[in-house]
């Protein structure tokens, strides 16, 4: 029997929630996979206000939406508990703390990072981003692949993105399309998992079967679209009409608005399309410096696509336009945190009522599953990339046709990063260690080096 939840009454009272929400957002370090698990945790596991199969569809659309999974969950689960209030909320404070931190990082950087000792730091925490990925590309994949089918998407991803270098929006698409064609054909194609047993305690607020209380509308649907499109574009249009065509603001505005309804598959299938376009196409970073933003990505709280701001940062510092360069940095940091992450409030509100009504809806289910077989392709893709420009001092391109293929000088390799990426990879899957405590010992490692380089 299906039970509807009054539509003038909260799940639990917002303000409770909202202290529920900014006690998560502290706690949301390790990357998508851990902040996944601080909600399953508190909203599932601890309050019992969500049941597990309501938890993980919602987990499922957000995946299947561009952009940052993590915070599009906490933003579909906020809106389930309190409605669009309770969503702004929740997707709010699960990134605010990480842009506060990420800010004062990035200048840091900015100011200390040619120094002989930040560059010995992060000479340490480079390597230890790559076992990182190597970690996430090996985590999902053990969750992800599970049948032939999917294995050979994975590759096809891979082997596309590496070699012929397609386009990123084609292979998500592609994967999609062949994952719903797979799921007609193989019926046990889209399989589900149970993901835990949360049958002990008691029954949750919004239980697996319960109807939510916010229908789909077209005339809400409307609103929502009209409303998150200004505000998604005021700021950058207002770039554009005041300031200088000359600066840097319009066009990081601009790609990474784009870049915002062309990433799919969460944080580090995200990073993998900005760290070709800013680093190859825009020129806003060195190759080596997207490994570094990540690293410090990876000490903040909140969704690792806040490496988007340290991007804008840094590309704003230096080429500032008419402005001073601080003041560019600046702007430009929380013009590019803004288009990021309203298009995430926009594509989880106007979306959530009417994926509530297809739950069981196998075609969409077997296309997300083509898709997430993909991003594990993707995210291999981005472990090579990183590998490539900090375990090799120098690469060349080769071009042939239609491949297009970065391969390292093997005489430039760097013995001291191929010998700290061989500690971290141990300490992570051998030990168990996480993200943050595998980054610190990196980091000491690499002071280490440069502590006996100069003693010598």
């Amino acid at each position: 029997m299906y039970f509807a939840i009054d539509i003038k009454a909260d799940v639990i009272p917002l303000g409770e929630a909202t202290r529920a929400w900014f006690a998560i957002s502290l706690q949301t370090f390790g990357g998508p996979a851990g902040q996944i698990a601080v909600m399953q945790h508190k909203l599932v596991d601890e309050k019992r206000w969500i049941g597990q199969q309501r938890f993980l569809h919602a987990l499922n659309y957000c995946t299947l939406l561009p952009g940052p999974e993590a915070q599009q969950l906490a933003i579909y689960t906020g809106w389930l508990l309190n409605g669009t209030r309770g969503g702004m909320i929740a997707g709010s404070l699960f990134v605010l703390p990480g842009v506060i931190a990420l800010l004062v990082l990035s200048a840091i950087y900015v100011r200390f990072g040619s120094t002989d000792v930040v560059s010995a730091l992060f000479a340490g925490v480079a390597p230890a981003v790559i076992a990182i990925v190597v970690q996430a590309v090996h985590r999902i994949a053990k969750r992800a692949l599970n049948h032939v089918a999917l294995i050979a998407i994975a590759v096809g991803a891979f082997v596309a993105l590496t070699v012929f270098a397609v386009p990123f929006p084609l292979v998500v698409l592609g994967a999609g399309v062949v994952g719903w064609a797979l799921g007609r054909a193989i019926p046990d194609f889209a399989r589900g998992s149970s993901h835990g047993d949360t049958s002990d305690g008691p029954a949750p607020l919004i239980s697996d079967a319960d109807l939510h209380h916010e229908l789909p509308s077209k005339r809400r649907s409307l609103g929502i679209v009209a409303l998150g499109l200004v505000l998604w574009f005021a700021p950058v249009a207002a770039f554009a009409v005041f300031v200088s065509s000359t600066d840097v603001f319009v066009d990081q505005g601009l790609f990474f608005s784009g870049a915002a309804v062309v990433t799919f598959g969460g944080a580090y299938a995200v990073l993998a399309y900005v760290a070709q376009q800013a680093v190859y196409v825009y020129g806003w970073l060195a190759p080596g410096e997207m490994v570094r933003g990540l690293a410090l990505a990876e000490t903040t709280p909140g969704p690792l696509i806040m490496v988007v701001q340290f991007v804008a940062f840094v590309g704003a510092y230096r080429s500032p336009g008419s402005f001073d360069p601080w003041v560019a940095a600046v702007l430009a940091s929380l013009l590019v945190t803004w288009v990021t992450f309203v298009p995430c409030f926009l594509f989880v509100l106007l979306g959530a009522p009417y994926v509530e009504r297809l739950r069981h809806n196998r075609h969409l289910t077997s296309a997300l599953t083509g898709v997430t077989a993909a991003v594990v392709g993707v995210i291999a893709n981005l472990a090579v990339f990183f590998a490539l420009h900090t375990l090799f001092d120098r690469s060349r391109e080769v071009d042939a046709g239609p491949v297009h293929l970065d391969v390292p000088v093997v005489s430039e390799w760097d013995p001291v990063a191929f010998a700290i990426t061989g500690v971290a990879l141990v300490v992570m899957f051998w030990r168990g260690w996480g993200p943050m405590r595998t980054l610190g010992l990196c980091a000491l490692l690499g002071l280490g080096v440069f502590a006996v380089e100069l003693a010598a």
